[in-house]
């Protein structure tokens, strides 16, 4: 896997951080997009770079469609190619649905789903070029069972919307050598969540314990693999059995 690039979104923190200081050690060209995150996104590519490969942090509202086109441009004038696109932003908040307003109603479809939208359809004609792409949207793990939730609406609705849009994209692009799957995490311990509310969540999870960023990693590092090349518009639960 090595002499590839890799676009990925909200790689200053988290899960997509990992993601990004991962395949600089296994030789990728690395650009990461952030919203406000500035000194993170600097740390990460600071980071990159040590490990010997290219690294670079754009700021990006890709809620705007034309931003994220212009970024996915700009990646490939300094870089001339995206293998692979990781769509690891995905804010939330947590309102009450009968109390939710419409800005905040909006906002979570077009920060969650929107811009995978943008930015698949941006990525797509290069990689159909070469024949090889990868694309990995990052969902939720009870989204499949289509269940209801009061204080997470629009946030959840987007996650299943991803998990359509996937599989569509999959469709259309396996053709072409090009995976498109999901990843729907349940807890993992990624640093946004409080440390008491993921140990009481533990309780809850069949495993016994809250994920580590190495499984997403872990997942993350397959799916981009050769070894994945027939795993298409699949939705893998990174759960520990909660969720299912």
């Amino acid at each position: 896997m090595a002499e590839r690039v890799a676009l990925i979104t909200g790689g200053a923190k988290g899960i997509g951080r990992a993601v990004a200081l991962d395949l600089a050690g296994r030789g990728w060209s690395v650009a990461i997009c952030y919203r406000k995150s500035a000194q993170e996104a600097a740390d990460v590519v600071e980071a990159v770079q040590k490990k010997g490969s290219n690294g670079l942090a754009l700021q990006c509202d890709v809620s705007n469609s034309k931003a994220a086109v212009a970024m996915v441009e700009r990646v490939k004038e300094l870089w001339g190619r995206i293998d692979s696109l990781i769509n690891c932003a995905g804010p939330y908040h947590r309102v009450d649905i009968l109390k939710e307003s419409v800005d905040g109603w909006r906002l979570m479809f077009d920060n969650n789903l929107h811009p995978v939208f943008y930015l698949s359809q941006a990525v797509i004609p290069g990689m159909i070029e070469r024949k090889w792409g990868r694309i990995i949207c990052f969902s939720m793990a009870n989204a499949d069972q289509l269940i209801a939730q009061p204080q997470l609406t629009a946030h959840y609705i987007a996650k299943v919307g991803l998990l359509v849009l996937a599989r569509t994209l999959a469709r259309i692009a396996a053709p072409h050598g090009i995976t498109v799957n999901a990843i729907s995490p349940g807890f993992i311990d990624s640093g946004s969540a409080p440390k008491e509310e993921l140990e009481t969540m533990a309780k809850r999870i069949p495993a016994g314990y809250v994920g580590a960023l190495d499984d997403a990693v872990s997942t993350v590092r397959f799916l981009l693999s050769d070894e994945a090349r027939y795993v298409n518009g699949a939705n893998i639960h990174l759960s520990g059995g909660w969720g299912i």
